[in-house]
């Protein structure tokens, strides 16, 4: 694990009793449009990798999420689409609920905070904090559209950011940099509704006095006090960026001008409704109150028991409203548990750009459910082993397809496809008979890494390091391949095939136990799996006993567990995603210009001929000491292995790129760097911005093949 993914801002430490409970929130989206990758990358698939681990460990846990009904963003889109706010998120609260499905994202309940019991909750947590002196009544300037005669929502207004010049900030936040503003702080407002400079009008709200709990929130957040566990360092660093400022937290109105919401329950208070951001997050305890009641159980202890383990899964748009609002509402309330941590990622890009819904630039999920069928898994590989964990990262269909080819269909179902053939064809079909026991120096290094994986694996979830985490799964079939491959049970069978029985008999295991290591993070196929040999879902539990299929087990028929994703189907996909930008005019085109570098002189063929280029797989990777920019990599050439020193530690963790296919100048005069005889050069694509790309066949190749 990268040695800053956890900050800590002083030194302190750490006691975690284990909890008796978990309570796991994902952001309620809103239902003004479908989820796309970017979503799902940043607050959902981890959310569900993690509560499908707790699971496994029998874990009593509650997996909160649902539709976010209220807010001006709702009647905007309604207004776009010329028809009611009920009727936008009755059709975009379906839409996104059977998109989770799809994906195989198993919330214990996905609520809604258009639903009666979430009016009631919410009313009360605002009237349990108006009647204990919580807020400040006061009245201020806001903004007022006199064209359509109403106050604007956030949402409503529209500028250009004080903090990044971007033209098209919201009144709540700019969606260019992420800070979080207010109306007011806008440069050359003007109204969404008329395109009209909105006047400013007095009008009565309630606010909540963030800043007398700054000191508070320094104490929790910036020095850990009460705190069981470390927050990765991009979520502690904006917190810090806030609670730092020199003008300090400030008083927030927790109510707006609107007709659509859950009211204000106060006298006199009509047009007004709950802000969305004191709104939504009681959205989280609102649907475990409805989860209790469809269960039989009582919701209290899961937000309320401070034996209870309370976390949310966010981007990194949402960690002011999680880690400093809703803590303070939640404090100010005095009953309630405080989040244990806020695993929050970044932002996921989009094949050099931003994700941008506006514009139609994504990948919509309940499309790609539609156009690859029964492919829910690579998707779900694909982003964890992608994710943006502490710094934004970026979609291509490329990568996509290189992932799936080069790493689950070349890796991990070769080797499960490799096995089951082999035991059918020399042991009818069945998990071979053999002693248990076995003294064999191979067999005993290779069930050890197989039960270290376990460890390994659930003490990357544990930190909420999914990438390192998945890595360590995939190693396990990397594994499972090297042992089939050295021990050739294919040639051993004619002169030892009770030797044989045994290398197969450990390899079935290593289908079972991969079975179970992958649950978490490809559902589909682990069951694929359990069914193939035999495994019952009672029968997964984290850190299993050795023998998970039982000898004489008859397994299924082979089966390709993945399959290649084509280069029509990518470039369909690429053309798909195009296509909106292309009907765009020329100036609304946020295509990237690129600045090509000139064209080198000149050479003849025999200089080029000179030469000698050859794919291989990266097969490790680590930083080298005391240099920022280099990678000590280990390439497999087929016919030998290279230590290759390469200047790209900025552009890749090294978890990231084992299994990698690249392309490999061999006949480089060798080169020591740092200390390093470096074997070679690794070829990359540098665009105009100095960012850098392998180059490498689209199709997997074996290791060594000549570039020519």
């Amino acid at each position: 694990m990268p040695p800053d993914y956890f900050v800590n801002f002083m030194p302190r430490s750490y006691t975690m009793s284990k909890p008796k409970r978990y309570t796991i929130t994902a952001a309620l989206p809103y239902a003004n449009g479908p989820l796309h990758v970017g979503h799902i990358a940043g607050a959902y698939l981890p959310a569900d990798i993690y509560v499908r681990y707790l699971r496994l460990k029998k874990e009593d846990v509650a997996f909160i999420c649902g539709s976010d009904e209220h807010g001006a963003a709702i009647t905007i889109q309604a207004k776009k689409e010329g028809i009611t706010p009920r009727e936008i998120i009755d059709k975009y609260h379906e839409i996104n609920k059977d998109t989770f499905k799809g994906m195989g994202i198993d919330f214990d309940i996905y609520h809604r905070t258009s639903e009666r019991l979430h009016y009631e909750t919410a009313s009360q947590f605002f009237l349990d904090l108006y009647n204990k002196g919580v807020f400040e009544e006061k009245e201020s300037l806001q903004f007022f559209d006199t064209e359509f005669n109403q106050f604007l929502a956030d949402r409503y207004i529209m500028g250009t950011c004080p903090n990044c010049s971007f033209d098209k900030a919201y009144g709540d936040q700019c969606e260019n940099c992420g800070r979080t503003l207010n109306p007011t702080d806008l440069i050359e407002p003007r109204s969404t509704l008329s395109n009209t400079k909105p006047e400013l009008k007095p009008t009565k709200h309630w606010y909540l006095p963030l800043n007398q709990y700054q000191d508070w929130l320094k104490e929790w957040i910036v020095e850990g006090k009460g705190q069981t566990e470390e927050w990765k360092k991009n979520v502690a660093g904006q917190c810090r960026s806030w609670l730092e400022d020199k003008e300090g937290l400030q008083p927030r109105s927790i109510t707006r001008d609107l007709d659509w919401g859950v009211p204000v329950p106060l006298p006199n208070a009509a047009g007004k409704v709950l802000y969305v951001w004191l709104d939504a997050p009681i959205g989280y305890i609102s649907a475990t109150k409805q989860w209790a009641i469809d269960k039989g159980k009582d919701w209290k202890p899961y937000w309320q028991d401070k034996d209870t383990k309370l976390v949310h899964f966010i981007g990194k748009d949402n960690i002011v409203f999680h880690c400093i609002i809703f803590p303070v509402i939640l404090k100010a309330a005095g009953q309630y548990i405080l989040p244990t941590n806020v695993p929050a990622n970044e932002f996921m890009n989009l094949e050099g750009k931003k994700i941008s819904t506006s514009r139609n630039w994504a990948v919509w999920v309940h499309e790609y459910l539609q156009d690859f069928p029964g492919k829910e898994d690579v998707l779900r590989y694909y982003l964890c082993s992608n994710a943006p964990e502490t710094k934004d990262s970026e979609f291509t269909w490329a990568d996509f397809q290189a992932k799936n080819n080069n790493e689950l269909v070349a890796t991990l179902g070769n080797f499960v496809n490799r096995v089951v053939v082999l035991v059918h064809k020399f042991f009818e079909g069945k998990n071979p008979q053999v002693p248990i026991t076995d003294d064999n120096v191979d067999d005993i290094k290779y069930l050890d890494k197989q039960d270290e994986a376990y460890a390994k694996v659930g003490a990357y979830l544990d930190q909420y390091d999914f990438r390192a985490a998945l890595n360590e799964v995939m190693e396990v079939a990397r594994t499972g391949n090297k042992y089939l491959t050295d021990n050739e049970p294919w040639k051993l069978i004619k002169t030892d095939p009770q030797r044989t029985a045994k290398i197969l008999f450990n390899c079935v295991q290593t289908i079972g136990h991969l079975s179970i290591l992958m649950e978490p993070f490809m559902p589909f196929s682990a069951k694929k799996l359990r069914d193939l040999v035999g495994m019952e879902a009672d029968d997964c539990k984290w850190e299993a006993p050795d023998i998970v299929v039982l000898p004489g087990q008859q397994l299924g028929q082979p089966l390709f567990l993945f399959e290649k994703v084509e280069d029509e189907v990518i470039l369909k996909q690429v053309e798909k995603l195009h296509a909106p930008l292309a009907a765009l005019p020329n100036e609304q085109s946020n295509e990237p210009t690129i600045a090509y570098q000139p064209v080198k002189e000149p050479i003849s063929y025999e200089d080029f001929a000179k030469l000698d280029l050859r794919t291989g797989t990266i097969i490790a990777a680590e930083k080298v000491e005391k240099a920022d920019k280099l990678l000590k990599l280990t390439v497999d050439l087929g016919f030998e292995q290279r230590t290759i020193v390469s200047g790209i530690a900025l552009h890749y963790q090294p978890n990231d790129i084992i299994g990698k296919q690249v392309t490999v100048l061999v006949n480089l005069a060798p080169r020591k760097l740092r200390g390093i005889d470096s074997q070679g050069m690794i070829l990359m694509a540098e665009d105009s911005e100095g960012k850098l790309q392998f180059v490498a066949t689209l199709e997997h190749c074996q290791a060594g093949m000549t570039i020519s």
